[in-house]
């Protein structure tokens, strides 16, 4: 590797300061970089009623600078947009200081119903084409169910190759298959990780949701490291300040793979001031970030 004089001189002074630390060795200190995961917002809640001007001005005035937008919500960003109508929403974020990370979509794939399957799979077609068209990067889904009357590993690989195909397609459009860890038994870790290996495809990629279930069995860093190979470009979380789930070890697994995705607010809260809420947040990222 070959690097110019005024880097090496950067890391070097890097290394020496980092070299009186005890427990960081000269190799370490001279690689060590402050991670690249940024901070941005899910319209779950907070942003379900905005259209797409409030949007990005409220994004803007919080420092949010990253969007996976809901479907079928106020800023109705939906698949029956003509070809200028999508190209005046590009434009309006290209215009912005506000990304659009990608479209957040309920379809799923665990339909014993073969023909609910194939719906379900040609209209995620039509969201990956839609958010091509508006400058996204991705598209989430959901895996979302287990039925009594299918045995379980059926359903994981119904699952996972409804997501292999999809994935395929949405490369095509330069989009990121994102599927959301969900579901009340698909969100169990080992399920989610059978899934994913049923999948099988480089573009195929995990959505991780902070759930209280990543806490089950043997725990969350078993969990987390049974999938952390799947990560995709978005991680979505509740308030960061909350202590109902272990954030400050999310954080620290993340800056440990050098994660350089979007950690998306997708808050369940619903307070009055959601604007401050917002700026709290930002505030409560930036501290934790702070320490890399």
């Amino acid at each position: 590797m070959h690097i110019d004089r005024k880097t090496f001189l950067q890391n070097l002074s890097l290394a020496a300061g980092a070299a009186l630390l005890p427990d960081l060795t000269l190799a370490e200190a001279l690689w060590k970089k402050k991670p690249k995961m940024q901070l941005g917002f899910v319209t779950y809640l907070w942003g379900k009623d905005w259209d797409v001007p409030t949007l990005i001005k409220n994004l803007s005035d919080t420092h949010i600078t990253g969007v996976e937008l809901r479907v079928e919500h106020a800023h109705k960003v939906m698949p029956d947009l003509t070809a200028d109508q999508r190209k005046a929403v590009k434009k309006q974020f290209a215009d912005s200081p506000v990304k659009i990370v990608g479209l957040g979509t309920n379809q799923q794939y665990d339909y014993p119903d073969q023909d609910k399957l194939k719906a379900s799979i040609e209209r995620t077609k039509e969201f990956i084409r839609l958010s091509a068209d508006v400058g996204g990067t991705g598209v989430k889904v959901k895996p979302n169910a287990l039925h009594k009357e299918v045995p379980t590993e059926k359903t994981l690989e119904q699952i996972g190759l409804a997501l292999r195909g999809l994935a395929a397609y949405a490369a095509d459009f330069g989009q990121q298959l994102r599927l959301e860890v969900h579901g009340e038994e698909t969100q169990e870790l080992p399920n989610i990780r059978k899934i994913m290996d049923y999948a099988d495809h480089r573009n195929a990629k995990i959505c991780w949701n902070c759930n209280k279930q990543d806490l089950n069995g043997q725990g969350f860093q078993y969990n987390f490291d049974l999938v952390k190979k799947y990560f995709g470009d978005t991680c979505h979380v509740r308030e960061l300040d909350r202590t109902d789930y272990p954030y400050p070890e999310l954080i620290d697994n993340l800056a440990k793979m050098d994660y350089k995705g979007w950690v998306l607010l997708e808050c369940h809260t619903n307070p009055d001031d959601k604007i401050g809420a917002l700026k709290q947040q930002r505030q409560v990222f930036d501290t934790m970030m702070a320490k890399y």
